[in-house]
């Protein structure tokens, strides 16, 4: 009963002060909420209610009790995949995610079975299910306050449910942000598509939005102007930094099967009280601050974040940040992490963060074999921060350091499945990143 109380006096506070959002050095704009935003941050704030989730052992507990039964069910389709660049065999599945549908041949007549399929803290996400297909045709950004019917930036402001796809292969080039409307579904299988060289993806005090299957890749930081965030409203943006996916304030959210690269600032920042996050099948290269979970030191709000990393390959050219955390509460599970320049897994803040069943191979300089950095704190402090290692497999020489009691996080849980599952994490991983999918066939 405590535990529930002190949840609910969490919401209290982290409503009392949500509207009155300032943004520091170190987030994204609004700098200051005008009227119209404000009452988005109030509409973000029962999003947030409904999402939020006060016991998230509760739903590692159902995650892994998912990963175990694959794996036990599956392990004859278990292969050594070392060396392979490109799987050309009949469809395997790998990770409970992609069993769910990925190797349905008609995936293209049931595209939002995929919404069935989520795992993790995301797993409330419906995206644009329910709603009609819009499938963009035109890959222009031309015009940011009326964009033109065909457009992706036509399709994500519109109201209500909306599952959109594309015609054809196509490179995006994003003049300003993409501002993304609640209840939508970006899907990308069926063709190949790049936002590429341009602006990035924002989805600012919304719900309910899945993006799938998209190359992002070269974002960059834009000086920002009159943009058009719904149907009925558009307005003055001030500077995009430069992330590749921006989730600001809002709830419900998956990003699965995307691949990215080198954008000016993070590949997906979650900030601003965030959560009910699932971010999984994903391949990332070529960048530094990989991910931000947690605006700021003094953001407390941010406890309020939940957030899964599962079955992602962090991969090539990255150097830190996978993630960085303060604050909430995150599940990073079954990740293949092949390259670090820096560390792999960071935080500030007293952020919970239970670490099971990923690979991690360190580098061949001796100063980088840690896989964990606390920042800008005396062990003093992050002794007592819960940072839990279980299953993982380190190779060449790396570690995980642990720190905090078990005891609060009911490990006895957490400690279900009687097997190292790190050892799997190169099957479970093989088919991150956006997928080559044609109609008729499996993914």
């Amino acid at each position: 009963m405590a535990k529930l109380f002190n949840s609910y006096i969490l919401l209290f506070f982290f409503f009392l002060s949500f509207a009155a959002i300032i943004a520091n050095a170190e987030t994204d704009q609004p700098q200051e909420l005008d009227e119209y935003w404000k009452k988005r941050a109030e509409q973000a704030e029962n999003y947030t209610m409904e999402s939020y989730e006060p016991n998230p052992e509760r739903v590692t507990d159902e995650f892994n009790a998912q990963v175990g039964e694959l794996i036990m069910g599956k392990n004859e389709t278990r292969r050594n995949l070392k060396g392979q660049k490109k799987y050309v065999g009949p469809c395997k599945v790998t990770n409970p995610i992609d069993a769910c549908w990925r190797c349905d041949p008609n995936w293209a007549n049931n595209r939002m079975k995929i919404v069935d399929c989520i795992q993790g803290f995301g797993r409330k996400t419906t995206g644009g299910k329910g709603g009609p297909i819009y499938v963009v045709t035109d890959p222009s950004d031309g015009d940011l306050v009326n964009p033109r019917p065909g457009t992706l930036r036509h399709a994500v402001i519109q109201k209500g449910p909306l599952w959109i796809t594309f015609a054809r292969n196509m490179v995006i080039r994003l003049q300003q942000e993409l501002m993304v409307a609640s209840d939508k579904t970006i899907d990308g299988r069926g063709a190949n598509v790049n936002i590429f060289d341009g602006a990035g993806i924002t989805i600012q005090f919304v719900k309910n939005v899945i993006v799938t299957n998209l190359h992002i890749k070269k974002i960059v930081a834009k000086e920002g102007g009159m943009i058009r965030d719904s149907v009925d409203h558009f307005g003055q943006r001030t500077r995009s930094d430069g992330d590749g996916i921006s989730i600001y304030g809002s709830s419900n959210i998956w990003i699965d099967h995307v691949s990215m690269e080198n954008c000016a600032d993070g590949l997906i920042d979650a900030i601003m009280g965030s959560t009910g996050i699932t971010i999984s099948n994903s391949h990332f290269t070529k960048h530094n601050e990989v991910m931000l979970f947690g605006a700021s030191n003094s953001y407390t709000q941010d406890k309020m974040m939940r957030i899964t990393v599962a079955f992602n390959h962090f991969g090539k050219g990255l150097v830190q940040r996978m993630p960085r955390c303060r604050h909430g509460f995150f599940h990073v599970v079954n990740n293949d992490y092949t390259h670090w320049l820096m560390y792999a897994i960071g935080g500030s803040m007293n952020p919970t963060i239970i670490s099971q069943g990923n690979r991690f191979i360190a580098a061949l300089n001796a100063a980088t074999k840690e896989v964990t950095k606390r920042e800008y704190t005396e062990e003093a402090e992050w002794k007592n921060w819960l940072w839990k290692s279980e299953g993982d497999l380190f190779m060449n020489g790396a570690y995980f350091v642990e720190s905090g009691s078990p005891a609060n996080l009911h490990a006895d849980k957490l400690d279900m499945i009687p097997f190292k599952p790190g050892t799997y994490v190169t099957k479970m991983t093989k088919f991150a990143g956006a997928l080559e999918c044609f109609v008729g066939k499996p993914c």
